[in-house]
């Protein structure tokens, strides 16, 4: 089976759509370099929509438009069906974080002259990549007195940036002789902050003026990097890619692309027979652990409480509610690069402007840690993208035996609701410029729109 090339098959007014939602998503993958600045986003995007906190609600009724936040990392948005939430929902599930370089918790030292943060990175990715480009620093202080200073630095045109040296060329024989995985080592990742000495501070006297720096501007300590979260990201904007502008480059593309179309696809949905739900969950890239990724109870407590509103305040219920969902788990998929194509079987491959794609199962040696979707749920699926006109594709993570990956799709699939992987092609995956085709966004963008409406 071949899907059609989009942009073969699209008239004039479709591709001026597909460009024009490339626009907006631009604009929230630009601003959105973190979790919480995604949350930002959706919030004030959701409100914009009609949305209102679940808090305000004493019960819920059809067409009511609600949302819920979780540590500021986590956000859910829902549209009340005209079914009771007991006997499903579509639910569209993403992750909302990213690879990147977490400032250690006592990153600040001087050395040579010159001072430096520390940074443990996150998630997969080949730190080589991460050495001279521009890199962004963004995230919270919070003092002992419970004050948040939100910091951003190296967005803005006139910011200074931030960065991690390489050796040069001319010096770097034996460096270039060990593999990609170890010519540069995770504890060598550090970033160059400062290189004017205070006066009067000696041996320290550049990591004392960067620490000023930082209290006069911010207002914290060198002792509050201790309760602190901040991450190093590729700075600037994203942009169009290709002379032809058919594509978008950018830094978390994985997995902002995929909680951007299924927001969007939740925000723009009128009446529906079932309750209809966009979830943007934390820390897939590092297992989905902890009290805001996907494996924590958070997302089954808010069906909980909705279900509450509802009036079915029971455990009973909760467990009908999650059992009789359907779900798309909206992750990326790793497309055909020609230049690399010896790593696909081509048969069972994605590639780019032929549409969202579908990975019945993930996983690695195996299938190891995949959710495997069951075959009357993808019949389910083709029927929504063949009813509404949507080019889709189908695609495994590259070989049998040449590595692989996971999703949350497993996570929600221990409550025995149907789920199924489904996202946009990704180039450069993982790397600090992903590529995305503008085709495939708002095919798949469509293609969610049409599940929930299944």
């Amino acid at each position: 089976m071949y899907a059609k090339n989009i942009w073969l098959d699209a008239d004039a007014a479709k591709k001026e759509k597909i460009h024009e939602f490339g626009e907006a998503y631009k604009s929230f993958l630009s601003y959105g370099k973190t979790e919480r600045l995604v949350v930002e986003e959706a919030i004030e995007m959701a409100e914009k929509a009609g949305f209102k906190p679940l808090s305000e609600f004493k019960e819920l009724k059809k067409g009511d438009k609600v949302y819920v936040t979780n540590k500021g990392k986590n956000f859910l948005a829902a549209v009340i069906g005209e079914k009771s939430l007991e006997e499903g929902s579509r639910i569209l599930g993403a992750h909302i974080d990213s690879p990147r370089l977490d400032i250690k918790q006592n990153p600040l030292y001087e050395k040579g002259g010159f001072a430096y943060f520390e940074t443990h990175y996150y998630g997969g990715i080949k730190k080589y990549q991460y050495t001279t480009i521009p890199l962004a620093l963004h995230g919270v202080v919070y003092k002992k007195d419970g004050t948040c200073i939100k910091i951003s630095i190296g967005e803005d045109p006139n910011d200074p940036v931030l960065g991690i040296t390489d050796l040069l060329i001319h010096l770097s024989a034996a460096q270039m002789e060990k593999p990609l995985a170890k010519a540069i080592e995770g504890e060598n990742l550090d970033l160059t902050v400062g290189n004017i000495p205070q006066d009067g501070e000696g041996k320290h006297a550049v990591k004392h003026a960067v620490m000023k720096l930082l209290q006069d501007k911010y207002g914290f300590e060198e002792e509050d990097f201790l309760s602190s979260e901040l991450v190093a990201v590729p700075a600037g904007p994203a942009r169009d890619y290709g002379l032809d502008a058919s594509m978008i480059a950018g830094y978390g593309h994985d997995d902002r692309v995929c909680a951007f179309t299924s927001f969007q696809a939740v925000l723009d949905q009128g009446q529906c027979e079932y309750t209809t739900i966009a979830v943007l969950v934390d820390k897939e890239e590092v297992g989905s652990i902890g009290a805001t990724g996907a494996q924590s109870a958070w997302f089954e407590n808010v069906i909980a409480e909705m279900l509450a509103l509802e009036g079915k305040d029971s455990n009973l219920a909760v467990r009908h509610a999650m059992s009789n969902a359907k779900m798309l788990s909206s992750d990326v998929s790793g497309a055909v690069d020609p230049l690399y194509s010896s790593v696909n079987e081509p048969h069972n491959s994605c590639y780019f402007g032929k549409g969202i794609v579908f990975n019945k199962y993930t996983g690695a040696r195996g299938k190891s840690g995949c959710n495997d979707a069951m075959p009357e749920f993808l019949a389910f699926v083709r029927n929504a993208m063949d009813s509404n006109n949507i080019h889709y594709q189908t695609s495994e993570i590259g070989k049998v035996d040449a590595g692989g990956g996971g999703t949350i799709a497993y996570i929600l699939g221990n409550y025995n609701m149907y789920v199924l992987d489904a996202g946009v092609p990704v180039l450069s995956m993982h790397s600090p410029m992903e590529i995305v085709s503008k085709a495939d966004v708002y095919e798949t963008y469509l293609a969610y729109k049409a599940f929930l409406k299944a």
